[in-house]
Formats: structure tokens, sequence, C-alpha cells
């Protein structure tokens, strides 16, 4: 009987896809059916191939034979997975295998994982698409039934292909012209070095800033603080404090009017459902998680647990053809904490969709909203509990109504001088009710307005200054970027750009990478040790801002990387030659390795140490990695790293801050920076039976994410966990 086999992406989807085909007898690297074969790639099983596969000249880096421009690039299986790749080989070469279905991720990466796996093959055979946005049963079945010819989405892997391509021919001999050219591990890209840029750029402008005094006046009304503003510009910072003191002298004890009060009944429209980017923000500023963390949270949430629809997703809306799913969505996650808020929602068949569905915003993926899979929050662990609540709290917001307020402002005359006060009393609190008592973010500055609770009074009242007093601040320079931000300015780059010509063009091409690119370009600034973080701010290292002095003017533009991005997408929907975009990366690519080649600049390592490479003898630098310091060969061919400190997860019993683990052998410690010591040997002594396992097993996989290792300090966990058996 002919069978189709059907190829995930990873092994967790295709467990998954086999037990709803009914795929249970066991093979190799599959799960086989009566009518369908389950195999799975393990990400990406081929790749391009490296520069000394095109030429035996390229295993040395030397400048003189750069550019690197091979006429046709050749595709390389990946040896790390080659067994997979051999399992997959052979199902696609069996006589009974008649057809292929497609069911990597529904996107431009999961497209190439595909297509380079079945063109490597040496696949002829009919195939089609599986096309769906959240791994439920009901989603995979329906998926099956409505699959769609390969040749689709021909136009998204000539995207993603040019996109794999551009890479290699930017990145590789951008990297080497500059490694060669300053005698130095440095590594740039057309996306990784503008969003460098914009960090090292933010940086600059704090250095260069100089702060400037000023004061804001407060005047006590009976049962009110009225903040002066002038009568004009509405400015209420005075840069002179004799301005200030004469402003005081002027009102104190007088009388006044109320010339102006105005009540208002306003409404505040829920926000949009979220988007990858915009989720990733969120659990940033309330959780401080990485945005590659939140990813990998929200991919278990759409993969293991069901919860969540697909995550790589640049849209905020869904299609009007899933209205009718909402009410299902909703039962799915009325329990714990959202029981009455969706069960409010269904009983009032309440929920408005016009917050949420608009087809023309929806583009290969709609929002990220859950699914109609029923909840159970014991099976979550607490970090994908904290990022589900985020999603699920948006969602019932969305179709929530508009939060009602009245808003009563104030405005004080005395002397001819204005006091403004504003507050508000909640009507309906509408989509805000989905946040329960989450207080508002506010500004802390003093010179806003603060909500307060006004008294009863009309216009045309007598009253009097009771007090008026002076507050110095001083003026604020750009604040650093966080990982949240910097989504932001990743997203939004036009706001950077002060031509405005410019600035519209690159609002509209999409930003600096995609959605799902994001989290792993910031990932490298700190693997390259371009960026390291001082709680949440980023900040650039010596070496990342030498790097931008260095590198090409061109590559630092968001402009034309941003525009990049647009006609990778052209692409993706057959709007644009794929062949003619290689032909400009080509060109692009040459035109950088020359601009490397004549610059003049120096590369200054200040950071080196006495302390000598054990495997080639150079002196080691010292770096702070996303997870401690280390020191590093400078020497590109060596590679040697060496772990100083790791911040651990153990508290301190004195201020309750993290740890760090520090030294080597025997001599381990932890140290607290408010001078707390204990050696680990009597940390596991004192703590060991208090440690759960599972912590203990997160905390060892999470030292090993990013490159960064401390095997000695496993060991010692893994030891740990296994006297708790």
């Amino acid at each position: 009987m002919p069978k189709t086999l059907v190829l995930a992406e990873k092994p967790s989807v295709g467990r998954e896809l086999a037990r709803v085909l009914g795929c249970r007898q066991n093979g190799n690297g599959c799960l086989i059916g009566d009518k369908y074969i389950v195999t799975w790639a393990l990400g990406h099983l081929v790749t391009l191939a490296d520069p000394e596969l095109y030429d035996d000249k390229y295993k040395s880096w030397r400048l003189e034979d750069l550019p690197m421009l091979p006429q046709n690039m050749k595709l390389v299986i990946i040896k790390e997975t080659g067994k997979q790749f051999k399992a997959v080989q052979e199902l696609m070469k069996r006589p009974d295998v008649d057809s292929l279905v497609i069911a990597t991720d529904a996107g431009r990466e999961g497209e190439l994982v595909a297509r380079w796996i079945m063109q490597k093959c040496g696949w002829k055979k009919p195939a089609r698409r599986l096309w769906i946005s959240s791994q439920t049963d009901k989603a995979i079945r329906e998926g099956f039934q409505h699959l769609k010819p390969a040749r689709e989405y021909d136009a998204l892997y000539h995207s993603a292909v040019c996109r794999a391509e551009a890479d290699w021919l930017v990145g590789l001999n951008v990297t080497r012209a500059l490694s060669c050219k300053f005698n130095a591990q440095l590594t740039a890209g057309r996306v990784q070095t503008p969003t460098l840029a914009m960090i090292v750029q933010r940086e600059q402008d704090i250095h260069r800033f100089v702060p400037k005094d000023y004061w804001t006046v407060h005047g006590q009304f009976p049962g009110f603080t009225g903040l002066w503003k002038h009568a004009k510009t509405q400015e209420s910072r005075l840069f002179d404090r004799s301005e200030a003191e004469a402003l005081v002298q002027k009102v104190s004890g007088k009388s006044g009017v109320l010339s102006e009060v105005t009540k208002e009944l306003k409404k505040e429209q829920p926000p949009a459902a979220y988007d990858l980017t915009e989720l990733q923000r969120d659990a940033n500023k309330r959780f401080n998680y990485s945005a590659k963390q939140t990813l990998s949270i929200i991919q278990n949430l759409y993969e293991r647990h069901k919860l969540l629809t697909y995550p790589r997703t640049d849209s905020r809306y869904i299609t009007d053809d899933m209205a009718p799913t909402l009410p299902e969505r909703l039962r799915a996650i009325a329990v714990g904490p959202y029981a009455s808020l969706a069960a409010g929602l269904l009983r009032n068949n309440a929920y408005s969709t016009k917050r949420i569905i608009d087809n023309a915003k929806v583009t290969d993926h709609h929002a990220i909203i859950p699914t109609e899979q029923p909840l159970n929050l014991s099976a979550l662990t607490a970090e994908e509990r904290n990022v589900y609540d985020l999603a699920a709290r948006r969602f019932i917001a969305v179709l929530s109504p508009p939060f009602e307020y009245e808003e009563t402002r104030i405005r004080a005359t005395v002397e001819g001088e204005n006091f403004h006060a504003k507050g508000k009393i909640v009507r309906s609190p509408g989509w805000k009710a989905a946040y329960g008592s989450r207080p508002d973010e506010d500004s802390d500055d003093e010179d806003q307005e603060k909500e307060q609770s006004l008294p009863a009074v009309k216009k045309g009242d007598q009253v009097r200054l009771q007090s008026a007093k002076i507050t110095a601040g001083k003026t604020k320079p750009p604040a650093r970027y966080t990982e949240a931000t910097l989504l932001s300015a990743m997203e939004h780059p036009g706001k950077l750009i002060e031509d405005k010509a410019l600035k519209q063009t690159v609002e509209t091409t999409g930003g600096l990478g995609t959605p799902a690119t994001r989290a792993d370009i910031i990932e490298k600034l700190f693997n390259t040790f371009y960026v390291e973080k001082r709680g949440k701010e980023l900040i650039p290292t010596s070496k990342g801002s030498q790097l931008i002095g260095l590198a090409p003017s061109d590559l630092k533009s968001p402009l034309l990387t941003a525009q990049w991005e647009s006609h990778l997408a052209e692409i993706s929907h057959g709007k644009r030659d794929d062949q003619a975009f290689i032909t400009e990366m080509r060109t692009y690519a040459a035109r950088l390795v020359s601009m490397v080649k004549t610059s003049e600049a120096k590369y200054t390592h200040d950071n080196v140490t006495r302390e000598k490479c054990p495997q080639c003898g150079k002196y080691l630098l010292d770096v702070n990695g996303k997870k401690g310091r280390m020191l590093v060969c400078p020497d590109r061919d060596c590679g040697y790293r060496q772990n100083i400190s790791v911040v651990s997860n153990a508290r301190c019993p004195n201020c309750h801050k993290k740890m760090e683990l520090r030294g080597q052998g025997d001599k381990k410690m932890f140290a607290c920076t408010c001078g707390y010591r204990e050696s680990l040997a009597e940390f596991e002594k004192k703590k060991g039976a208090q440690v759960h396992k599972r912590d203990i097993e997160r905390y060892i996989a999470g030292q090993k994410d990013d490159g960064f290792t401390n095997d000695a300090l496993a060991r010692q966990l893994s030891q740990l966990k296994n006297k708790m058996k």
C-alpha cells in the first residue's frame, strides 16, 4: 500500500503528528502507520557549504583572497545530524513512498529546512504543504484535510534561500575581512551590525549628554495640588532658580479663581493582540526574560502544551473566518484566575471582534492567542505560567469593552499664574479588568501631572493658595536600551533617522530582522562580547564600540538593512526577482570588503590580561559573558575559553541577590556583592537537601545555553542531584 512521508522540523512535533495520524510503529528515525510515515529533521540537516569547500585557499584566512563570491552556492549535510539525514534520505527513496507532506514550521525558515533536505535527497515526487498555526489535534486534522501543493510556497522558499545566501555573502566576507585586517576576532552581519550600531550610538549620546538643572513649582490648594505651567508654552520646567523663587514669592498666600473646570467622559480602547515582538517586550519588562528565553517558552507552549498559536508572527490580528472559534477558545481558558473573566464575556456574549479581526493585517500567521486546548495550569512551569498569563490576559482584554472613565481637569489662576491638576473617576473598568489591580506604568518625573482625588468644585470658585514649594530636578540623558526597548527600536528603526523621507521609507519596510530572528541577533551580541548586561541595561563593550568604528558605514545603516528585509518579503510574495537580489548582494559584499581593505583605522585589545593561553601561548582577554566573567583567547583558530565566575541561581542569605560562583576545583566559592562569601562545599551541605531536583536540572541546562559552559559547576550540581535520588 502506498504511503505518504510526513517531514516535521523537530522530533517532538513529529511524534505529535504521528500520534494524531495513527503512526505507532517505531522505525529508524521515524514512526510508521498504515497510511503515513512521520519523520523529522533536527532543525537544519543541510546547510550552505563553508568557504574552504569551494577552494582550498579559503582554509586560511587571508585578506588578499577576499571577497569570496562562488558562482553557485553548495549544500552540505551537517555532520552532527548526518545520521538523521541518512534516515530521512532512505525513507524518501522507499518505493512505497509516493508523496511527501512538508510539515516543518509554517514560515520562511521552516520552508528552507524542508526544501534543502528534499533537494539534497533528490526528491522528485509530488509534495504538499501542511500550514497550521496551532498544534492541537483538531488543528492537525483540519490541516491534513486542507493540504496545498508545495509549489504554492515556492516564492517563500526562494525568499529563504536569498536570506541564507545574503547572510553568507555579506557576513562571512566582512567577518573575514575585519578579522584579517585588524588581527582580532571580529564578526559582522547585515542585521547584527546595525543593531549594535544603535546600542553604541545610544551610549555615545549618554556620554555626551550634559545635564541641566531645572525647577518646578507646586501649589497646595484646599483639597488638591496644582503644578505650575507657563500660560503659552505649557512648559512646567524653569531653568533659572531665581525665576522659580520669584514665582513662589508672587503667589504665596494669595487668592485666586478656578478659571477652568472640565469634566469629560473618555473611552480607552483595548490594546491589539500580541505578536511575537510585543510579547517579548512585555515579558522582558515584567519578568526580565530575555527575548530568546521568551521565544523558547512560547515555543514550548505552542508545541508541547498546545496552548498558544504559532509564535513567530508579526501580526496582531486574526482573520474573519476565525471569529466563530473565539467562544471555544474562551471556554478553554476559563479556569483558575481567568475563569470569571472568560465566563463574563461568554455569559454576556459581550466579546467584541472588531479590535482583533482584520484580514488585511494578517500575513503568513495571525496574532498569538490561546488555542481551543483545555488549560491545565499545573502542567506548566513557573516561567511558562508567567508568559501564558500575559497572552491569556491580553486575549481577554482584546475581546473586552473599552475602559471608560471621567476625567476632571482643574486650572487655578493666581496672580495671573496657572496651576493645573487632574483626576479620574472610573465608570467602567472594561478591558482593564483583565489585569486586576496591576498598577499602570506611570512617570516618576516631578514635572508631570499626577492623578489625584479632586474635590467637588466648579468654574469660578475662589481658592486660596495655601503654600507653594520649589522642587529641583536635572534633565536626564537618553535611557540605555533594555532588551524590551531594543526590540522596539529594531522593529521601528525609523525613529532614529532624522531625514523625513528616509524615516518614512524605513518605517514601511518592517524594521531590522524579523520577529523570528531578533532574539537570536541579540544573543549573538552577547556571545561575541559586543554587548554586556548590567541589570536590565545593555551596554556596549570596548570591542563592540570599536567594531562600529571599523565596520563599513553602509553596513551600520538601519535603512539599508530594513530595505533588504522588505525585498525578502516581496520575494516571498512573488513580487521581486530573487536572482536580482542575490546579484545585488554579491556586488554589495565585494564593495564592503574593499572598504575594509582600504581602512586606516586601528583596533586595540584593552582587556588583555597577563595570563597566557595554555593551548597557543597568547595572552588571554578578560570579558564579561552573559552569565559571568571568562578568559578568552584572541586567536580565532584557538578558541580557548576559561570561566572565571558564573552568575548562579543561588541566593545570598544576607541580601538575597544572586551570587557568583568563583574559583577552580576545590577552591570554588560563592561570592555576593554585599561581601558574603561561602565555599561550594559548605553550600552543598547546608542547601543540598532543600534544592529541588528540577531546579538543579534546569540550572545545568541553562548554563549550557549560548556557548557558555561551566563543566566543573555542571559536574558538581550533577553530583548533588544524584545524592538526592
